[in-house]
Order: C-alpha cells, then structure tokens, then sequence
C-alpha cells in the first residue's frame, strides 16, 4: 500500500507506513518502505533513521544514494560528501552510482561550488548514447548546473538530450527547453474563459431583447395615441 501511494499520495503512503511500523518494525522491507514514505514528505531525519534501520538489518548498500540525499535535506552536504567517497560506492551497481554521483552533484551545489557540480556529474554514462533509466535526469542535472553557472547555450544543448531520452516524463526538461526558448503555451480550450465568453454573450443578448420589448411597447402606446386623438377630431 504504501508503495502504491507514495507518488500520488505522500500523506497517505506516511499514515500507511505509520501503522505497518507498529504492526512489523522488525522487518527489513517495512522499515525501509516507512523511510521512503518520510522522505517523499521531507521528513528527513526520521527516514534516515529508517534506512539505517534496513541497512543494519539486511547489510544492504543500495540505499547507500539515498542516505546520503537525507544528509542534504538536514542541512548537511559535507556529510553527503563524505558518503560519496565511502567505500559503499564501490559496491553499489551502476544505477545506485549513477545515484550516488547526482547525490554529491547536488551536493557540490548546496554549497555554491558550481563548478565542482558540473565536473561531478561529467562521466561515461552522461557521455553514452545509450539510454538508460537514469539517463534523462542525469542529462537534466548536467543542463540544469551549466544553466546556473550561465553557459545557456550548453544548458539548452543537454536540456534537449534530457528530452530525448526522458521517455516517461520523469523531468521537466521540455518545459525548461521550451522556457529557454521563449516559448508560451496557451490553453485554447480554457473552459473558464468559454464560460465567460458565454455569460457576456448572453447578457448582451437579454439587454437587446429587453430594449427591443420597451420599443414596440412605445410604439403601441404612440399608435393607441394617435387613434384617440383621430376619435377626438372626429
């Protein structure tokens, strides 16, 4: 359940996990899920302390990426440094070093060496042609690095091979590409704006009719007018 919830409903996948906390703290994959559920609602410190718990448990590396991730959201990069040089890297497989690379890359940012992000994050998989399922936010981390350190023309460069390869709209990157290009997108079928349009249209037709009705009332009474006056003279 709490699996299932944790993209379209955080809260929900938290209160979830809360409960299978209670029920099952010994297991490995409760624990683990419970530290997920917390860190989609930036609830740092207490995944940490999950994951943790997993890892003691199974002896496990792959969360290694993601603890370090929970170091940056308590304020603390220079951790998340340290665990990207730890040994647990080297056992991690290519998707969790992927991971572990955009981790320190954010990392680098945290703390205003924009320069170092960028040289993190160039490596053989962000030079691959291949596509692979980190590709697309490896690409987009690398355009979104250069972009703050104003090198827009490679920013866009690597923000359309982000698109290329995001097959399954995991980023924003055409929206940042479309932004770079100075591109808006309107909303023809605004409904709000139909409904406007319909409300104005009808008022105008409703004060029409009304001054129409006042007219031939005033007609009527100009004729009924005139035909008394006719009896008069007659």
């Amino acid at each position: 359940m709490v699996a299932r919830l944790i993209d379209e409903d955080p809260e929900g996948a938290y209160g979830y996990s809360k409960v299978a906390l209670r029920l099952a703290s010994r297991v490995a994959a409760v624990r683990e899920a419970a530290g997920f559920a917390a860190y989609a609602n930036q609830k740092y410190s207490e995944a940490l302390a999950e994951f943790r718990a997993a890892r003691r448990m199974t002896g496990n590396v792959e969360l290694w990426p993601v603890m370090a991730d929970c170091e940056r959201g308590l304020g603390r990069p220079e951790k998340a440094l340290d665990m990207a040089g730890a040994p647990e890297v080297h056992k991690l497989d290519k998707a969790g070093q992927v991971e572990m690379r955009l981790v320190a890359a954010g990392a680098r940012r945290d703390m205003g060496q924009l320069d170092a992000a960028i040289v993190t994050l160039q490596s053989p998989e962000l030079a691959s042609n291949s596509v692979q399922p980190w590709t697309a936010r490896l690409r987009y981390a690398y355009a979104d690095a250069l972009l703050a350190a104003g090198r827009e023309g490679e920013a866009r460069e690597w923000f359309a091979k982000a698109v290329e390869a995001d097959r399954d709209g995991s980023t924003d990157a055409s929206d940042r590409l479309a932004e770079m290009d100075g591109v808006e997108f309107v909303d023809a079928f605004d409904e709000s704006d139909d409904t406007n349009g319909d409300d104005v249209d009808l008022e105008a037709v409703d004060i029409e009719d009304k001054d129409r009705d006042d007219k031939d009332r005033d007609d009527k009474d100009r004729d009924d007018e005139d035909e008394v006056d006719e009896d008069g003279k007659g």
